[in-house]
């Protein structure tokens, strides 16, 4: 018996869910609020990635299951919350915040696939666009030597300023520069790239393509290295396809074994039965049951 379902009811799971249940309900939220994709989600992103914190990891969910979200925070099984972009990026592969810094972002896609796309193999096409350095400028963003130093934030990209709040106190605030939004340096306007407007890079259509081996799994990631958002000086990141599996009308997959149910009547349970089923890669295989032969509740196939 648990205290408290908070996190669980965040992800959308019971109690007793499976660590691969925690795994696929992350993997779907944090899709789809990562700020990237809703900018105004922000604190329900956390919220996900704090419940996934706590009940991947054994410990943590063993204390948030006794004694709820203050046994968290009180510093119990090494307390505290890690980043969310942190978690994500774990997750998906994209590595932590000093991965971050020297390579661009990863950019996470979903491709819905069948049950029959994973038994059988695939190959599906992927129309993105994605940043790409602007070849007019070769990503300077103008003309030779008309970047300058912004001189409002120094090169910084940032603006402090410091306002006093009373005697003898004051406090200290730290924001984008607006002079030159953030970049550290600026163009005048006559001088900027008339392909990209400054900006250094241009949107472009990419067409990826997308083999799912046969035995693929729902959830499994499949990643384009370096086919990333292009940005001057950092090296591009990944494109990473996450599978998600569609629900089948028949068979339900749990590992390696394929799972039916079939309604018999009851003289079929007594007298024995043949029945055709349809397969994956479109054969047929006929099930035989004996006179006499009593089915309790589902029979795995």
């Amino acid at each position: 018996m648990v205290k408290e379902t908070t996190y669980y009811d965040v992800l959308g799971v019971k109690p007793n869910a499976t660590q691969e249940e925690l795994k696929k309900a992350y993997r779907k939220l944090a899709l789809k609020y990562h700020p990237d994709k809703n900018p105004n989600e922000g604190e329900k992103f956390k919220q996900i990635s704090q419940a996934y914190e706590v009940l991947s990891d054994a410990k943590k969910r063993e204390l948030y299951d006794k004694g709820g979200e203050q046994a968290i925070k009180e510093g119990g099984a090494g307390g505290g919350f890690g980043s969310p972009m942190d978690i994500f990026d774990m997750f998906f592969g994209g590595g932590g915040r000093m991965q971050r810094e020297r390579r661009g972002k990863n950019v996470v896609h979903q491709l819905s696939v069948t049950l029959e796309d994973l038994y059988n193999g695939a190959t599906r096409k992927l129309a993105l666009q994605k940043n790409v350095i602007c070849d007019k400028c070769e990503g300077r963003g103008g003309k030779k030597g008309a970047v300058e130093c912004c001189p409002n934030c120094r090169g910084t990209g940032m603006q402090i300023r410091i306002h006093q709040i009373g005697p003898g106190m004051v406090q200290q605030i730290q924001s984008v520069c607006m002079e030159c939004q953030g970049h550290g340096e600026r163009i005048s306007p006559k001088d900027r790239c008339k392909s990209c407007n400054g900006r250094k890079i241009v949107r472009e259509k990419k067409i990826l393509e997308v083999h799912i081996d046969k035995g693929m799994k729902d959830g499994q990631k499949i990643t384009f290295h370096g086919e990333g958002d292009q940005e001057p000086g950092l090296e591009p990141g990944d494109i990473i396809i996450v599978l998600d599996q569609k629900d089948h009308t028949v068979f339900t997959r749990r590992g390696e074994d394929l799972f039916m149910c079939m309604d018999i009547q009851l003289v079929e349970a007594l007298c024995g039965f043949q029945k055709p089923i349809p397969t994956l890669d479109n054969r047929t295989i006929v099930i035989t049951s004996h006179p006499e032969t009593l089915f309790a509740g589902k029979t795995p196939t």
